[in-house]
């Protein structure tokens, strides 16, 4: 292409400090070094971690920041060393990397890789490429990125292990939930929480994450799901997708634990939080049954003060699981989940409430922040 090896100028939005909505920039997108990928991003959704990066209340992040980590494009120019793709390939940016060497990546255990496993937040890293330096420029400053992914720019620079080439006929604007929404709740339910059939299971949040989560669960073969939000509007995708029950705990006399585990005769086999906060935690924990209740935790809500918990109530058989990314080893998990959701293995137009214009991703934010979306895909 006549832009390889060049600078090449184009819109994306840049966080330029905390609190303050994203600003739509033209900026400049360095070529890729040794064993990097430029990529242009075809279509981009927003999820909470994005939102959270803008939060006062995170304390983390690092500004000005081109966040996004939901997406999927074509591979623009790659540079040397780069042998995984090559330009005109479909592709999805990965904050999840498989460097395939290290012990973790060795390791059928985890997911995570060295590359991860040294960082202090799992929402504040990957802020600069392996060199140290920004391939981002705007107004004459660097601008970093963010999960090594960047995805809220149309031209984006990421490693050649963070991103999975896919088949060529994916449809970019419903596959980019792949690349987290989706994937994080959906293997929560299948790989973390290994949900089994006939089980009871109870998922906290109905955002992206926990209707896929609702999905997994449908599919693992459980008999009952519990689906829990503040926002009863939820209530009847969550049900389309598989929820056998939808409670509101803003609408119930007692906790919500309590009525789980009166429903179900003494608490559930499986349950999911993924909405984060101490209160969605140590419920998700309560309503689980003694022993072998499992309790997976998988949202993260910025500011949040963890929970404290009893030995007692893990000494009586339950366990606590942690879920990044769904525990996908991502290099080789996404392009199998792509080819899924084509054999219609599973349904991602449900998750896909809005389509806008990328100029209007602060309003897409609105959406989300006001609970009024699921899933809104921006298209350059």
């Amino acid at each position: 292409m006549g832009t390889k090896g060049k600078i090449i100028k184009c819109k994306a939005a840049v966080a330029w400090e905390v609190g303050k909505p994203l600003c739509i920039e033209e900026v400049e997108v360095a070529p890729p070094k040794a064993h990097e990928v430029r990529i242009q991003i075809i279509a981009t959704a927003l999820c909470h971690t994005d939102a959270h990066i803008i939060n006062p209340k995170f304390k983390e992040a690092f500004f000005p920041v081109i966040p996004g980590h939901e997406g999927a494009g074509i591979v623009e120019s790659i540079g040397p060393g780069v042998t995984n793709v090559k330009p005109g390939d479909k592709v999805i940016p990965l904050y999840t990397p498989q460097c395939r060497k290290c012990k973790f990546c060795l390791s059928p255990l985890t997911n995570i890789c060295e590359k991860l496993s040294q960082v202090k937040h799992p929402i504040a890293d990957q802020e600069l490429m392996e060199d140290q330096t920004s391939r981002f420029t705007c107004k004459g400053k660097p601008i970093y990125h963010f999960l090594g992914t960047s995805t809220f720019s149309q031209y984006t620079v990421v490693s050649d292990i963070n991103l999975a080439k896919i088949d060529d006929d994916a449809n970019l604007e419903r596959v980019c939930l792949i690349g987290c929404g989706f994937s994080t709740g959906y293997g929560a339910a299948i790989n973390t929480a290994k949900v089994t059939p006939g089980s009871t299971c109870a998922i906290f949040g109905l955002g992206g994450v926990g209707l896929s989560a609702v999905m997994g669960c449908k599919i693992a073969g459980a008999s009952r799901i519990i689906a829990i939000d503040i926002n009863s509007e939820k209530f009847t995708k969550a049900k389309a997708l598989g929820a056998t029950d939808c409670l509101n705990p803003r609408d119930l006399d007692k906790p919500i634990q309590e009525v789980i585990i009166e429903l179900t005769s003494g608490g559930v086999d499986f349950a999911l939080d993924c909405a984060g906060g101490p209160e969605a935690m140590k419920a998700t924990l309560d309503c689980t049954t003694v022993g072998w209740g499992s309790c997976t935790f998988i949202g993260v809500a910025p500011g949040d003060n963890g929970l404290d918990i009893f030995p007692e109530t893990l000494i009586m058989g339950r366990t606590i699981n942690g879920s990044y990314f769904g525990g996908w080893k991502s290099i080789d998990s996404v392009p199998k989940l792509v080819t899924d959701y084509k054999n219609k293995k599973f349904d991602l137009d449900a998750l896909v409430t809005h389509t806008l214009p990328f100029d209007k991703i602060n309003e897409a934010f609105d959406l989300m922040i006001q609970g009024k979306s699921i899933r809104t895909i921006l298209i350059f």
